[in-house]
């Protein structure tokens, strides 16, 4: 059996890969986490009495933690969902993205090159380091081209920048001492679990509630969408099929506007639970100033990945919509538990 240090594994999708991997009972995950207020201990309820998983918690940034759980496990892979993620966030308080990001990776990165130099030869060839990062790393697009893995990086946002920042000392470590690295840039995801701050899963709950829904300017910014479950599978195969030292990106090849996306939640809504006394709920939507530095428009060629190692998405927007809208639906005490914390659906992003 593979044992896998996953970091950030109770977070969105770091908690939906561990929740896949221990549950096919092939793979033993220890999950560290800082249990920040994306980081939610329900998420792996379903888990915690598994032989297979092993919680700790702790900070990506400290060292000695990291290396203690190296010694101990010998995991034959690392997988780096730990991360600031939210571009709101990132403009309010751009410094907690650097150290969690960039210096929280880099901290990781020497631990595991030291780790990974005392390996014998078998199990040296046989590691990896796989990172998981953002297309966001190559700011925006016009209204046509995708994002390839040559694009060169134009990152806009705080978020983006740290992002970018650690992708760069991942393909360093790679280069310069040659740590078998992976990394991966994904589209955006959205599926089960998601903290309520983003998007899709706020405006669900805001729609639900009977709340106006917030719509950044004009509800035209293009994004990929990509479903949690089909990105965990191609992390999967990444880990398992991927050539060290390269990058993969990966996509739902489902380009939708902000606009187009909340109309479909307010429809799907409506459906299940009926169209409320005051009207159908696209009547909330409420278009409000942008944020700042809001990239225009997001696309990912996943070619490489899909030529390369065989992976491609295997939901439409449409049924991973659906079965998203479902989760949410069905439960509500997950989501009751995650909003009595300190995020209660406020807007983000307005520095003041």
């Amino acid at each position: 059996m593979k044992t896998i240090l996953v970091t950030g594994g109770a977070g969105f999708i770091g908690g939906n890969f561990t929740l896949g991997v221990v549950q096919s009972g092939e793979t033993r995950v220890v999950n560290l986490d800082a249990l920040t207020y994306a980081g939610n201990m329900d998420t792996l309820s379903p888990i915690m009495d598994s032989q297979n998983h092993i919680f700790v918690k702790g900070d990506i940034r400290n060292g000695d933690l990291a290396s203690k759980l190296l010694n101990e496990h010998k995991p034959d892979a690392i997988i780096n969902f730990a991360a600031e993620s939210h571009v709101d966030r990132s403009i309010d308080e751009p410094a907690v993205f650097i150290q969690t990001n960039v210096l929280g990776t880099h901290t990781l990165l020497e631990a595991s090159l030291k780790y990974w130099s005392a390996l014998d030869d078998t199990k040296k060839t046989d590691f990896r380091f796989l990172h998981v990062s953002t297309d966001e790393v190559y700011g925006s697009l016009g209204t046509t081209g995708k994002f390839t893995e040559e694009t060169p990086y134009a990152p806009n946002s705080p978020y983006a920048a740290s992002k970018a920042s650690a992708d760069h000392l991942v393909r360093a470590f790679n280069k310069t001492y040659g740590l078998p690295t992976l990394t991966t840039n994904c589209s955006n995801n959205y599926g089960p679990y998601q903290f309520p701050e983003k998007l899709i899963p706020l405006v669900i709950q805001k729609a639900i509630s009977g709340e106006p829904i917030p719509v950044y300017g004009d509800g035209k910014q293009v994004r990929d969408w990509l479903f949690v479950i089909d990105h965990c599978k191609a992390i999967s195969t990444v880990l398992e099929k991927g050539e060290p030292g390269e990058v993969y990106n990966i996509g739902g090849d489902r380009e939708k506007t902000n606009i187009e996306v909340i109309e479909t939640i307010c429809n799907i809504l409506d459906k299940e639970l009926g169209v409320s006394p005051e009207g159908r709920r696209k009547s909330l939507i409420s278009f409000v100033k942008d944020r700042p530095g809001h990239d225009r428009r997001y696309a990912i060629d996943f070619s490489k990945i899909r030529r390369e190692l065989g992976w491609s998405p295997e939901e439409t927007f449409d049924s991973g919509m659906e079965k998203t809208v479902r989760w949410y639906l069905s439960n509500k005490t997950w989501v009751e538990r995650v909003m009595s914390g300190a995020y209660m659906g406020e807007r983000l992003g307005l520095r003041k």
